[in-house]
């Protein structure tokens, strides 16, 4: 694989071109001076498919929506995906086989097929991270910072909310809150995290990471970490009050992406936080 080492646009398409990231994505795309977008993909049964991507701008690109990934990626060096992990696994096939670099900020993929993405990386270049945004991955920082510094006689609860639409829960951003968290202490998230709770449920266990998930009316993102001791609370919280932020950080990930054959990295690497 090449590195793309020209002055040329960066050539991006979109997967869910139609959807609410989809758009946002596009909009980014459209507005950045070193980025154009040459694909974009949604479902066969998206009524948007044979429209321009950009008609919603009020701009007509010539890119028209596809649903046969491989005519959508044939211009790309990238594909931003943020859809669903049956169809992110599908795209990165294609990637791989079209030598395509790929962002994700797809979330609820399954072990099995975060080892299969992994395969992929040792070809192709991919970010992979359950939150694009900047301050989000600033946030994930400071609470590995809070949870080393705070790691005796404070209870840690994760508390996230969605708009309605949204299909997994907890978010992977809460996901992701509470793996670093847990690495911090020390702890095994599967084995710490409390997912649930009703009823009976006794005392709380102080090794635990407690998650609670709110699902409702238009809510981008917002996210909370509550470290709560004796006689204080301290609340770490990021609140997104549009999908804007996603795909600047999408964009970030392409242009680290250009200077990388292969692997799998994530936000932190992208913005120098490791």
């Amino acid at each position: 694989m090449t590195l793309h080492i020209s002055n040329a646009p960066l050539k991006i398409a979109v997967a869910g071109a139609s959807g609410r990231m989809g758009r946002m994505l596009i909009e980014a795309i459209h507005k950045a001076p070193d980025c154009q977008l040459v694909g974009a993909l949604d479902l066969a049964s998206s009524p948007f498919i044979g429209h321009d991507a950009t008609g919603f701008l009020g701009h007509m690109s010539g890119v028209l929506i596809q649903s046969d990934v491989a005519i959508g990626l044939k211009d790309a060096e990238f594909l931003i995906d943020f859809t669903r992990p049956e169809g992110t696994l599908h795209h990165l096939q294609v990637c791989q086989q079209l030598d395509v670099k790929c962002v994700i900020g797809t979330t609820g993929f399954s072990e099995t097929e975060k080892n299969l993405i992994e395969k992929y990386a040792a070809s192709t270049a991919i970010v992979m991270a359950p939150n694009m945004g900047v301050g989000v991955n600033v946030m994930l920082k400071l609470l590995s910072m809070a949870a080393k510094a705070l790691s005796t006689g404070y209870d840690i609860e994760v508390i996230e909310a969605h708009h309605r639409h949204k299909i997994d829960a907890p978010s992977g951003t809460a996901l992701k809150m509470g793996e670093v968290l847990a690495q911090a202490l020390g702890r095994d998230l599967k084995e710490c995290g409390v997912f649930e709770r009703y009823g009976v449920t006794g005392e709380r266990d102080p090794s635990s990471i407690g998650f609670a998930t709110i699902r409702g009316g238009d809510i981008v993102g917002d996210h909370t970490v509550l470290f709560a001791g004796t006689g204080e609370r301290i609340e770490i919280t990021h609140k997104a009050s549009s999908r804007e932020s996603y795909a600047q950080g999408s964009l970030k990930a392409c242009r680290f992406l250009n200077q990388h054959p292969s692997g799998l990295f994530d936000m932190f690497d992208v913005l120098e936080l490791r």
